[in-house]
């Protein structure tokens, strides 16, 4: 069985330079595998709650405290368990944690531990991620999502809606819903630039024009 041997954790910085924890996992056979917490740049009241240091240290951002709690707390508690039982790993982390919104030991020290054991257990199983979380019948790859404008916490302008996104559905493969996303992107570059507005990015990477408002976005 791929047994958790050992459990580590450190502060790295983020895409927007801002810290967040990465969590690596070793199995008794031998298997590494590493995960980088994603963190957005605004949370809804209901999310769970990411663990930062406060203080003036990286803006109060900093999150030695969510890799203090994996050292200290999570990794004796998982140690020693089969990674390939997701479930009974998972309910340890929230058992521990003890809080409906995973406020004690933060969701990302958490969800950190969660993603690495995943993949770990994937790495041992000699399968790539999705298959071995999706079982035989996880042959059909979803449907991208493409960010193409961005507004409210993701940009300086006065649209309200955080984030504009294009579906390709009806796209025969994922290379070509991928081709599609791609073409509708750049032909809003081009229609940006055409009416004099800025071709700018936001904070997900989608274009961030000044416009007055939503629907303006939206025309």
């Amino acid at each position: 069985m791929p047994i958790i041997e050992q459990v580590g954790a450190r502060e790295i910085l983020d895409s927007r330079g801002n810290p967040t924890v990465e969590v690596e996992v070793a199995l008794i056979d031998g298997t590494f595998a590493r995960a980088a917490v994603p963190s957005g740049a605004s949370t809804g009241e209901h999310e769970a709650v990411e663990l930062r240091d406060g203080g003036e240290r990286y803006g109060g951002k900093g999150v030695k405290k969510a890799v203090q709690a994996v050292l200290d707390e999570i990794a004796p508690a998982v140690i020693g368990l089969s990674a390939d039982d997701q479930r009974l790993v998972d309910q340890a982390l929230l058992d521990l944690d003890g809080t409906p919104d995973k406020s004690r030991l933060g969701a990302n020290a958490i969800l950190g531990v969660s993603l690495a054991v995943s993949k770990a257990a994937a790495d041992s199983a000699e399968l790539p991620l999705f298959r071995y979380l999706g079982g035989p019948n996880a042959h059909i790859l979803p449907v991208p999502m493409m960010n193409i404008l961005n507004g409210g916490a993701h940009a300086d302008s006065n649209v309200d809606v955080q984030e504009f996104m294009v579906a390709p559905i009806g796209a025969p493969t994922f290379r070509e819903a991928l081709r599609w996303g791609a073409e509708v992107y750049h032909a809003l570059k081009s229609a940006l630039k055409k009416q004099g507005l800025s071709t700018a990015l936001g904070d997900e990477g989608g274009f961030a024009p000044d416009v007055p408002g939503t629907k303006a976005a939206l025309d």
